[in-house]
């Protein structure tokens, strides 16, 4: 089997698959999506995400080629394909839980810093735009930081790595992108910490990825 990540260095939904696969031990091809220069919405990257979005999984096998897209969809799939080292508890209401950790960030607040989002934003508002992400953000940070304390152990759900934390360490580096002051949220930061130590977490950083731009440039 071949797997093809097709991503870009800093979009925090990418960042999600890239710790999925790191955390369920998996190689995979990386394939960079400049979304600065608008290579998303050309025609051979929509052939591969409708939406003209990053991620896309290219999932090559026995002469088949499908393409997966959407973080949560790539990551279930992955817990499903390789249920060796699970991203999700076994427990249905626990698994609960854990899709509502991580759609509180994919749904409540990622939206509100997406390039797109942003972009439009500075056309109709100039004059407020600024003000947005970071306003959202802190308020969805609040509410995930409440959400935490009743399920974190060393980790967001318990004490091994899963799938909110592919969620919670991507938003908390958009959250400093931002200006966003954490430290109203010990139990993220914990979590963090906690993260930073295992393998998958270091390596699927942005700045560890082949598209990243060189220290001191401008991305």
């Amino acid at each position: 089997m071949i797997l093809r990540l097709y991503s870009y260095w800093r979009s925090t939904s990418s960042w999600r698959v890239r710790i999925g696969l790191g955390l369920k031990g998996l190689s995979y091809e990386y394939r960079p999506v400049n979304l600065l220069t608008g290579e998303q919405f050309q025609e051979a990257h929509r052939a591969r995400s409708p939406l003209g979005q990053v991620p896309v999984l290219e999932v090559e096998e026995e002469g088949r080629l499908v393409r997966l897209v959407q973080s949560i969809a790539i990551l279930e799939w992955l817990d499903e394909r390789w249920p060796e080292r699970p991203l999700l508890p076994a427990d249905p209401l626990a698994r609960a839980r854990v899709r509502a950790l991580a759609e509180h960030v994919n749904s409540g607040i990622q939206p509100h810093h997406n390039a797109a989002v942003l972009k439009l934003l500075k056309a109709i508002a100039p004059e407020r735009y600024r003000e947005w992400a970071p306003t959202w953000i802190a308020l969805g940070l609040d509410g995930l930081e409440r959400s935490v304390r009743d399920t974190a152990g060393r980790f967001a759900y318990g004490d091994s790595p899963g799938l909110a934390d592919c969620y919670v360490i991507p938003t908390l580096y958009a959250a400093r992108r931002f200006s966003v002051n954490l430290a109203a949220y010990p139990t993220l930061r914990r979590i963090e910490e906690a993260c930073a130590t295992l393998a998958p977490f270091q390596a699927a950083a942005p700045e560890r990825q082949p598209d990243a731009p060189a220290e001191g440039s401008t991305p």
